[in-house]
């Protein structure tokens, strides 16, 4: 870790031409990737990234630079580079003593990865591969990949903090690909958490992973192309809450609200979902895939209420910020490594179980979509227009579930989709993604029980 005399002889040097704060993130992670495809293990890599950042501001503005030479004389020459930048007419300010922040483990780990051997994380997709091509002959191509990951920071901090954490990741994804001779499809599933390796004991079942992978690229290959129109959606749970991540929790992040770029700037104690609808970003859940003990300024996490029974409660908010716009940080600032400065981002974002009972939900819809399965998309906070695409679905005829369906894409307007959902079911689950913004990509969950949004409009063949 950084030596508290080093972090403060460098915060000092940051701070020698006037700026308001100074801070040190301090890196060292190891990374491994396993791939198995066509039967066999393709690359087995890893790698380390080490090195820190220096970030530097006066009043609003902000200088950042970083180094992978973390020796002491390397650490203050980035110091400079940075103080280099910021002038404020000769005024020097010292930084405060260090103080450790010292916190609970709120994410124990029980089998390090990097302790664990190989040849355990490679049957590890031995087993998904199997289960996956056991699915037939349909089935031409399965790619699996491990991945682990166990990242040590020190944040430290010219207003005397001085914070420690230990980060360790693991993953399993499965891509299927299903081919008649014509034309393919495409299955996928990633389970992951802030675990070791005992995440396979217990936790996820790699062949039921691969399986789940090859089934719905099965079903869509031999489902017909889902029509077009505005009609009832209900969209499952798990992955399905990436429809919330991405068309209302980015902009929730003070990253555009800061700024009065986000649909929802300046909207706190007003009515901007359904009364069923209760949001929550918590990086508190034990081991959760984007959980932490602290963020990456060093603040501790937290359990954010963003919405609640449609109220618009907080926004998720960092540190420079909230300079901004007048507010605390609230544990949200995050960054994909050393080379990135930290803004407000997504943890464990889900819209909590509600109290509606799952079969009627779709019983009560008479003809629409049912989303089992959503993929990706895109969103732009500003507007709140957004397009993702249905991985796997199915037509609702007068409430049953009927034909699957194909190439479906949702369409909308985050601010108008939440005020259409008419129904929250009682059974939340998560699923684990990457989420890309300014600082870079992080480990997010998206997670909801079953919804049911009245009126959507879906994308098809018309």
């Amino acid at each position: 870790m950084l030596d508290k005399t080093i972090a403060q002889a460098v915060l000092d040097a940051a701070l020698s031409t006037g700026g308001d704060f100074a801070e040190i993130f301090w890196e060292d992670r190891r990374n491994n990737v396993l791939t198995l495809m066509d039967n066999r293990l393709e690359a087995v890599n890893a790698g380390r990234m080490h090195g820190a950042g220096i970030r530097v501001y006066t009043g609003l503005s902000a200088v950042y630079t970083y180094t992978n030479d973390t020796s002491r004389e390397g650490l203050l020459r980035c110091a400079a580079q940075a103080a280099a930048a910021v002038s404020a007419q000769g005024r020097r300010v010292s930084a405060a003593p260090l103080r450790e922040l010292i916190l609970s483990n709120r994410h124990p780990v029980l089998l390090t990865p990097s302790k664990t051997p190989a040849r355990q994380k490679a049957e590890v997709l031995r087993a998904a591969n199997a289960a996956a091509r056991e699915k037939g002959s349909e089935i031409v191509q399965v790619v699996c990949n491990y991945r682990d990951s166990e990242q040590d920071v020190c944040i430290a901090n010219s207003e005397g903090l001085y914070a420690t954490d230990r980060r360790t990741y693991t993953r399993l994804s499965c891509q299927v690909v299903a081919s008649n001779g014509t034309e393919s499809q495409v299955g996928s599933e990633g389970p992951g958490a802030m675990r070791g390796f005992e995440l396979f004991q217990g936790h996820v079942d790699p062949a039921a992973t691969g399986r789940k992978a090859a089934e719905t690229a099965i079903k869509m290959l031999h489902a017909p192309v889902c029509p077009a129109g505005v009609m009832p959606v209900a969209i499952d749970n798990g992955f399905g809450g990436v429809i919330f991540h991405e068309a209302c929790g980015h902009s929730l992040e003070a990253t555009s609200v800061a700024f009065g770029t986000s649909e929802f700037s300046g909207k706190l104690g007003q009515q901007i979902a359904a009364p069923c609808v209760t949001a929550v970003d918590d990086g508190t859940l034990p081991n959760e895939w984007g959980s932490e003990n602290i963020d990456d300024e060093g603040t501790p996490t937290t359990r954010l209420v963003l919405i609640e029974n449609g109220i618009l409660k907080n926004y998720m908010i960092d540190r420079l910020n909230g300079k901004r716009m007048g507010m605390a940080p609230t544990g949200s600032a995050r960054r994909e490594s050393y080379a990135f400065a930290p803004t407000s981002r997504i943890r464990n974002t889900y819209i909590a179980a509600g109290n509606d009972d799952n079969a009627e939900i779709i019983a009560t819809m008479g003809d629409g979509l049912y989303a089992a399965k959503m993929g990706g998309g895109s969103v732009n906070p500003a507007t709140g227009e957004f397009n993702f695409a249905v991985q796997e679905g199915y037509l609702v005829r007068d409430g049953k579930i009927t034909t699957p369906v194909r190439g479906a894409s949702l369409i909308g307007k985050g601010a108008e989709i939440l005020m259409r959902i008419d129904r929250v079911g009682r059974d939340m689950t998560m699923a684990q993604g990457m989420c890309g913004s300014l600082s870079g990509s992080v480990p997010t969950n998206v997670g909801q029980p079953l919804i049911r949004v009245s009126a959507m409009t879906v994308g098809g063949r018309a």
